[in-house]
């Protein structure tokens, strides 16, 4: 399950790299210094490439360097992201389906926000289809017969993050960026592809992350 120091790690990931957002390098360091002392490792190999041994002045926190808050994901005065409110029985399901796939329910919630907006019957205009938006060759690989009904496509769509985050050594972020470009755009690339609609979509989902379902 995705943790605290995975998500602070995240997060600092956002604030140094992103490029919808202003960076901010002295939060960033925070945020890695906080994942750090969760013991995170990659945390930790990021501050020794910064070369970082003492607590940053800042403290990690989602207000920039002159006090306002800022969403990670988000322009410089771009309106802020409003989360649909998922449906108590989507709740219910992801809940109960998640952990069989080795996965946290918020993070399931989020990536079905940032998929569908929570609507089972929604399709896309590359004809992706229902809650997680499975196209149908994906629906085929992992055995949804019905990608209208919402259980199945709660299930194939965690199916196919489970099999991303194991491809990808369970990062998180070149999962994500699997779920929306296809794993053999991350690998062509070497990474989170230069896309902006897939860099928006995993920013938006550590966005959501950081405030929980």
């Amino acid at each position: 399950m995705l943790g605290d120091a995975e998500a602070k790690y995240r997060l600092g990931q956002v604030f140094a790299f992103a490029e919808d957002i202003r960076n901010d390098p002295e939060l960033a360091a925070a945020w890695f210094y906080d994942a750090a002392q969760s013991d995170h490792a990659k945390a930790r190999e990021v501050l020794e490439v910064l070369r970082i041994v003492a607590r940053p002045k800042r403290r990690p926190s989602c207000a920039d360097g002159q006090g306002k808050r800022v969403s990670p994901g988000l322009a410089g005065g771009a309106r802020a992201h409003r989360p649909a409110r998922a449906p108590a029985e989507i709740v219910r399901l992801v809940h109960g389906l998640a952990p069989h796939y080795g996965l946290d329910p918020a993070l399931v919630l989020a990536l079905i926000e940032a998929e569908s907006s929570f609507d089972p019957d929604a399709r896309s205009h590359k004809n992706a289809q229902g809650l997680m938006q499975l196209i149908p060759a994906t629906a085929t690989r992992f055995g949804v017969r019905d990608v209208w009904d919402p259980e199945q496509n709660l299930r194939g769509g965690m199916a196919y993050l489970r099999w991303l985050l194991n491809r990808f050594n369970g990062d998180l972020e070149l999962a994500l960026a699997g779920y929306n470009a296809g794993e053999a755009a991350v690998e062509r690339h070497g990474g989170v592809p230069p896309y902006k609609e897939t860099r928006a979509y995993v920013a938006r989902i550590f966005r959501r992350l950081k405030g929980r379902y």
